[in-house]
């Protein structure tokens, strides 16, 4: 009987270590979720989310109100990568209103 009031002892110690391990490596392995996302926030003509969980940004479309394009830490990037997405449909437009009709 000795034996077995021993053993419980360890038992829920290195269960709750196991389980924080785990834990840990799940975190570690995924990052976060960006599943808390601010208002939208306007910045030079561009709107962005901000995760309130580790601070990554995110473009924000006011009249779609929803975010949109790749996650990022530089603003800057991310405008960049608006304006090159812009132009390049931009450039799809002309060449498509300048095929003839036949």
């Amino acid at each position: 009987m000795i034996e077995t009031s021993k053993k419980s002892r360890w038992v829920w110690p290195l269960g709750l270590i196991a389980t924080s391990l785990t834990g840990a490596a799940v975190f570690v392995f995924r990052g976060c979720w960006h599943s808390k996302m601010s208002w939208p926030v306007r910045s030079e003509d561009y709107s962005y989310q901000v995760c309130m969980g580790c601070g990554i940004k995110r473009l924000f479309d006011e009249k779609a109100f929803r975010s949109y394009g790749p996650y990022s830490y530089d603003l800057q990037r991310l405008m960049a990568w608006e304006r090159a997405h812009r132009v390049k449909a931009i450039g799809h437009e002309a060449v498509s209103q300048q095929r003839s009709a036949s």
